[in-house]
């Protein structure tokens, strides 16, 4: 299956689901952002950068059932359509980084996420970490990051936010939602924000 096709798909079932795709495409775009900045620190390759894509797209179609746990209603609704060009694993590890944008950080009591073999729950978390962060940074829904970089150390990941408009309340956001980051990176994180006229 080429990956254009795949994403053709989970771009029309979004579509399906949300009225507005502003967001969960500039989230998308914050995610791959935080992944390319971030590859000597996780070292995943095109793969797990799709994964993470898709579950930005689809991260928010819960909403489509109501605001309540839309995080979880947003992974059933990846389990359970069949139309999506993707295996059962496939849908378990898109759902589960999906799942994990807001509350709850991952766990073993969860039945999702124990399904998934050692390596694969290791790259879920450290996924699903990128895009809790990236979310935080679209808080406004304003659109306002336009590209991150990335000064690594071995105690800490510095991030650069390259913004149109500096926003206090995702900066909070940002570092609210980092604390899966900081669990499963093993460094403590800082944003910096440059806006850009």
């Amino acid at each position: 299956m080429e990956d254009n096709v795949l994403l053709r798909a989970v771009h029309q079932f979004a579509q399906t689901c949300l009225d507005d795709l502003t967001h969960t495409e500039q989230v998308a775009k914050n995610s791959l952002h935080l992944f390319d900045a971030l590859l000597p620190l996780h070292r995943y390759g095109e793969g797990e950068r799709n994964w993470l894509l898709y579950a930005a797209l689809l991260h928010d179609i819960g909403w489509a059932q109501g605001w309540q746990e839309h995080h979880k209603k947003s992974l059933k609704m990846i389990l359970d359509n069949q139309k999506l060009p993707m295996n059962n694993k496939e849908r378990l590890i898109v759902g589960s980084i999906a799942r994990y944008h807001r509350k709850a950080l991952p766990d073993l009591k969860h039945d999702h996420y124990a399904a998934l073999q050692p390596p694969e729950r290791k790259m879920v978390s450290k996924m699903a970490a990128l895009l809790r962060i990236a979310d935080g940074l679209d808080y406004n829904h304003k659109n306002n990051l336009i590209t991150i970089t990335a000064a690594i150390t071995l105690t800490d990941v510095i991030l650069t936010c390259n913004v149109t408009q500096y926003s206090t309340e995702e900066e909070k956001q940002a570092y609210k939602k980092a604390d899966l980051f900081e669990q499963v990176y093993k460094r403590r994180l800082y944003l910096r924000f440059q806006e850009i006229p």
